[in-house]
């Protein structure tokens, strides 16, 4: 991970900082952002990552950071667990972007069960399928093709 500053703000005796933050993943995912650091707190302003995030991967992000930032601004990070057990801010072990999914015919039974829990709940169930495979719309799309394909979903439109 390397973290570099962008720019900083002085308003009377404070200061806002932001900082350039770089993950590289052994998978070769990318992860870029913008990060605030002020009064003690850390915040992300910008995020692109290739492949996308999931959601959780996104709600850790900050946490990732965290650490080295502070050590780059003097800061010191609080403490995560208190017998050292996990570090706050390293990225522990080949960490994914993307969840994992299972490839083959139990990714589409899997594509398939979320997509008709979505359709029970009445939400969208290609959006239901994109957060739980952490894909593209096209590429869960994609997915559900290949789950009907399989027979696990009826088919889209009937023909006459």
């Amino acid at each position: 991970m390397s973290v570099w500053p962008a720019w900083e703000v002085r308003e009377d005796a404070k200061a806002t900082r932001w900082y350039g933050v770089r993950l590289d993943f052994t998978d070769g995912a990318r992860v870029e952002a913008l990060a605030v650091v002020a009064e003690g707190r850390v915040s992300v302003e910008d995020v692109r990552a290739q492949p996308a995030l999931s959601f959780a991967d996104l709600t850790e992000l900050a946490d990732w950071i965290e650490g080295p930032l502070f050590e780059a601004c003097g800061l010191e990070a609080e403490a995560g667990d208190p017998d050292g057990a996990d570090e706050v801010g390293t990225v522990a072990g080949p960490r994914r972007a993307r969840p994992a999914w299972p490839r083959g015919i139990e990714g589409r039974w899997l594509v398939a069960q979320e997509y008709r829990a979505a359709q029970e709940d009445g939400v969208d169930p290609v959006l239901a399928v994109m957060c739980a495979t952490g894909r593209s719309r096209r590429g869960s799309l994609r997915l559900i093709s290949r789950a009907r394909d399989a027979g696990f979903l009826t088919p889209r439109h009937a023909r006459h």
